[in-house]
């Protein structure tokens, strides 16, 4: 069945839909303005108007039918997702609100696809982690770091991210992964001036390079441009207390081996 000769859903399956859609939408990364555009490109290709109000925490939608917004209503509250950033996810959700809204994908259709997306994230976690230690590497070389120093930071980016992956899976706090990640890395960077008299402070510069909280960060600068100030100062704090626990995982490594400043 098409998208074109399909029935046309309810103001409450469309609000249920789009409920669901805007809970993995903003817990994966996406910007408010984002979700926005892509909740109301969504609504009037099925012939609906939507109004949200987005939180922190939560999101508040009120669906209403073109032809009749009095008769034909339905208010949907959902809980945000607390998942890792995903840019894979992100732009596949991005990707269906076009084909919807193209009328390439039915509601029944559309229902299923996003099934699909939200329960498997293809990108491999083994390929991610191999490119982000390789990425941290060049950068320790781009910076002026030996071969020896982007050999430490390679190892140290790779154990710290490989743990982050496995204390994300577990449910582990954010808070406390950033704070044990930043750690073990700048350890293991720092004990390459063991076998090495070259200063190690690239490499514990950019061992952790990886922990930056840059999405929320410049989240939180377009959200304020959109003037969504709650969920800007929201993901603004969010971002503070990530690189205030980056920073500590960092001064007690750094104690521990008596590296940089200490």
């Amino acid at each position: 069945m098409t998208a074109r000769t399909e029935q046309r859903p309810s103001s409450e399956q469309v609000c249920h839909f789009l409920s669901e859609y805007a809970s993995w939408l903003l817990g994966c990364g996406a910007t408010c303005i984002r979700l926005e555009m892509n909740l109301t490109r969504i609504a009037m290709a099925f012939g609906k108007n939507v109004e949200l109000y987005i939180t922190p925490r939560h999101i508040h939608l009120s669906v209403t039918d073109t032809i009749s917004p009095a008769l034909k209503a339905a208010t949907c509250i959902v809980s945000v997702r607390h998942i890792p950033t995903s840019f894979n996810i992100n732009t596949r959700l991005s990707r269906l609100s076009w084909e919807i809204a193209d009328r390439k994908t039915g509601f029944k259709e559309a229902e299923k696809y996003f099934r699909q997306i939200v329960s498997n994230d293809i990108q491999s976690k083994a390929l991610v982690l191999m490119l982000v230690s390789v990425a941290n590497a060049s950068f320790c070389g781009l910076f002026g770091g030996d071969s020896i120093a982007m050999a430490t930071t390679g190892i140290a980016t790779l154990a710290g991210y490989y743990i982050k992956q496995r204390m994300l899976s577990l449910g582990i706090d954010l808070r406390a992964t950033v704070f044990v990640c930043s750690f073990v890395s700048v350890v293991i960077a720092a004990s390459g001036s063991i076998f090495h008299s070259c200063p190690s402070d690239i490499a514990l510069a950019t061992s952790v390079l990886y922990l930056i909280p840059g999405v929320p960060f410049l989240n939180s600068f377009s959200d304020m441009l959109y003037r969504y100030y709650i969920c800007a100062l929201s993901r603004f704090m969010d971002a503070l207390v990530i690189t205030a626990c980056l920073s500590a995982g960092m001064c007690c490594g750094m104690l521990l081996m008596n590296a940089g400043m200490f």
